[in-house]
């Protein structure tokens, strides 16, 4: 049995990771963290300034995380300092938050994603050789996600334009306005927020008279809750270092 806690408990993606433990028979979430101290959830909720309380009385395999960065970075010292295994899926982190983040695998096991869906994993796989295939094809990138979501683009997007750049040269350009015509080299970067949607994430690759779409949709929350336990089971078994989802996928 794998312990765990959960920070951002009471959030959307915090509340589905409790939800998606209690149907597996191979973990725990033993405590939540949240600002929230009235977080409508079956466990004991902790606030932000109790963390280090809560890693020593329940000394978890790991921690799952889904909240902000200023948080996650925190968090990620209070695991380092307690030796505690860190999972993170929070997004907008920026390099000096980054840097906090990677000392902190030094200490412990910390792996971060901007996904855990294993559809997602997949669509970067599948893109890289689409990419070598199609040399010359213009590239469009488009993303949807809920009307609360706080960063744009997406992780999941800058992640799929690091993957581009591995193949690729170019400049990203965030939308189009007024008179713009397409460039060589630049690959664009289409953000929507609207209504209760889960994750949408599409690459599209024209020219010669044809297109490739390679497009993935998240369903329902639960899919990249499942994946984070994964990688938090996984994590748990692991020495002190810096990985991601991949890692999970490829055990």
């Amino acid at each position: 049995m794998t312990t765990l806690g959960v920070n951002g408990v009471a959030g959307r993606m915090g509340q589905t990771v409790v939800e998606t433990a209690d149907e597996r028979g191979d973990v725990d979430v033993a405590f939540g963290i949240d600002v929230d101290g009235d977080a409508d959830v079956d466990v004991p909720v902790y606030s932000p300034a109790e963390t280090g309380d809560a890693l020593s009385e329940y000394d978890p395999d790991a921690v799952i995380d889904f909240t902000v960065p200023e948080s996650t970075v925190a968090l990620a010292e209070a695991c380092a300092g307690a030796g505690v295994p860190l999972v993170v899926g929070t997004t907008g982190v920026d390099e000096d938050q980054l840097s906090v983040l990677q000392e902190a695998s030094e200490a412990v096991p910390l792996l971060k994603a901007t996904n855990f869906s294993r559809g997602i994993q997949g669509l970067l796989r599948a893109l890289g050789p689409a990419l070598e295939a199609l040399e010359g094809y213009d590239v469009e990138v488009m993303e949807t996600h809920h009307n609360q979501k706080r960063d744009a683009p997406s992780g999941t997007a800058k992640t799929i334009l690091e993957e581009i750049s591995e193949h690729r040269d170019f400049e990203t350009v965030p939308g189009r306005e007024g008179i713009q015509p397409r460039e060589e080299d630049e690959v664009g970067m289409l953000v929507r927020r609207a209504g209760d949607i889960r994750g949408e994430h599409e690459v599209t690759l024209a020219d010669n008279d044809e297109v490739l779409t390679i497009s993935h949709r998240a369903e329902d929350r639960g899919v990249f809750a499942a994946g984070a336990i994964d990688a938090a089971v996984w994590l748990a078994r692991q020495d002190p270092g810096w990985y991601d989802f991949g890692d999970v996928v490829d055990a």
